[in-house]
């Protein structure tokens, strides 16, 4: 299955029209991202929370880190960096954090607001090795930078 990222995309901008509340939009692209794929084993944020310190946000799926240093995972190197990580096998991402022992591969997606404030990330993570295209890292790009567009 692969996701519809027009599609979604409209559907998230009819949900969260208007709204600038960021949990409020991080729980709503959460659930709608989570549903849209079967690849999509746990989704969610981890908000910044302090000096290059995140902590989780709204999910879905089991259990996540409760907090996450900059200096530490995926989630840490998305936030320190500011660029998209798309890893194929967790297993050789040095200093990969393992939050869930189900985990194969991740995507995770930095989000700022419009004046270029690092939000938090959005990570996504899969059962599945190799689970993620740049297909996916284009489509919810497009989709993190509308809804996300208006927050101060």
């Amino acid at each position: 299955m692969t996701v519809d990222y027009p599609t979604l995309a409209k559907t998230v901008a009819a949900l969260t029209e208007g709204e600038t509340d960021p949990v409020s939009l991080m729980a709503t692209v959460t659930c709608e991202v989570h549903h849209s794929d079967a690849r999509f084993d746990w989704t969610g944020f981890y908000r910044v929370a302090g000096p290059a310190l995140l902590k989780i946000g709204p999910y879905q799926g089991g259990h996540g880190c409760l907090t996450i240093p900059f200096s530490r995972g995926v989630c840490g190197a998305a936030a320190r960096s500011g660029e998209v990580q798309l890893v194929p096998d967790v297993e050789a991402f040095p200093g990969h954090i393992a939050c869930a022992s189900s985990t194969r591969s991740e995507l995770v997606l930095p989000v700022r607001n419009a004046k270029g404030r690092l939000l938090g990330v959005f990570d996504i993570d899969s059962d599945q090795p190799d689970a993620f295209t740049k297909e996916d890292v284009a489509g919810l790009r497009d989709i993190l930078q509308a809804t996300f567009a208006d927050v101060l």
